[in-house]
């Protein structure tokens, strides 16, 4: 048995998963979950004018830093820390990045856009079959899509995108207090549409069906299930239902606040901007539902960095 610990550092959480897993596995997932450590950081609100803070560098380095004690206390047999687009599109990245390296004695790896797609991919595959499609990552600070044929792996002659909007970087540049007011929502949604309307072409990832990945597509799964009812399992976000989300968000925003708190108290901020990018891809391009994968970044990182494409 190999024990291994991966550390994801986002926008919106740092978070430490230790994985068990068996040298001779030759399922398609040949590991286990043992612990999962997440802590909320909020780093894309440490970026001012595009560079990332000494403020936000001291908060990262305090919680890498306890994930990294709690993993050597654990036995890990090795420790890997992946940053994606909070340190990515940061204009100081490489400075900032040394900064926390030095901080907590550890090496960090920085995804590209393009790396963080096929990663994401890689772990929603596990253990779960996908069709064509868009597979679509919510994460904090950016969306990826990428475009999937019928056997769910890339579509010939696509390389995905990366868009520089998220649900912690929306509630930062357009929400003045916690839950968005329409207004806020709007211009959120107006900001996605015009980074979707600068690409050379949207044909590619026009799909009734997607596939998601990341807190924030999870998150709506939960507050469908607190406000109108839907199991959580199988997990699909269908376009009525997030329209009704929406129109609950618009009738009742005391009692929609309230069912956020029991739902994803962790996630009350992001929540709507994470809904609001959502239903904005389904909007223009003709998404009817996600379906929500179990496994993402952080499992397919296991798998292909650590595990050599999923084998020990």
């Amino acid at each position: 048995m190999t024990r291994l610990g991966v550390i994801d550092l986002g926008s919106n959480s740092i978070r430490l998963v230790i994985y068990e897993v068996k040298r001779d596995a030759q399922a398609p997932k040949p590991f286990r979950i043992l612990a999962d450590e997440k802590k909320m950081a909020g780093l894309a609100a440490y970026v001012v004018d595009g560079l990332f803070t000494a403020a936000g560098i001291a908060r990262a380095a305090d919680i890498l830093g306890d994930h990294v004690h709690i993993a050597r206390n654990l036995g890990c047999d090795r420790i890997d820390i992946f940053a994606t687009a909070v340190l990515r599109n940061c204009a100081n990245s490489a400075v900032a990045v040394a900064a926390i390296e030095e901080a907590v004695e550890h090496p960090i790896c920085v995804l590209s856009a393009a790396e963080e797609a096929a990663l994401g991919l890689a772990g929603a595959s596990i253990g779960q079959e996908l069709g064509a499609g868009t597979l679509i990552d919510i994460g904090g600070g950016s969306t990826e899509l990428t475009a999937l044929g019928a056997e769910g792996r890339p579509e010939a002659g696509t390389t995905g995108v990366s868009l520089a909007q998220g649900s912690v970087s929306s509630y930062a540049q357009y929400v003045r207090l916690v839950l968005p007011d329409e207004a806020e929502c709007g211009a959120m949604a107006v900001g996605l549409q015009e980074r979707l309307a600068r690409l050379e072409s949207l044909d590619p990832y026009r799909h009734e069906r997607f596939y998601g990945i990341g807190g924030s597509v999870r998150a709506i799964v939960k507050m469908q299930a607190q406000m109108l009812g839907i199991p959580p399992k199988p997990a699909v976000i269908e376009k009525d239902a997030l329209d009704a989300l929406f129109h609950q968000w618009e009738t009742d925003i005391a009692a929609f606040a309230h069912g956020a708190v029991k739902a994803c108290p962790d996630r009350v901020h992001t929540l709507v901007p994470g809904m609001v990018i959502a239903r904005t891809l389904m909007e223009v391009l003709g998404g009817r539902e996600i379906v929500v994968c179990k496994y993402g970044i952080r499992e397919g990182y296991l798998l292909e960095r650590m595990l050599g494409g999923g084998r020990p």
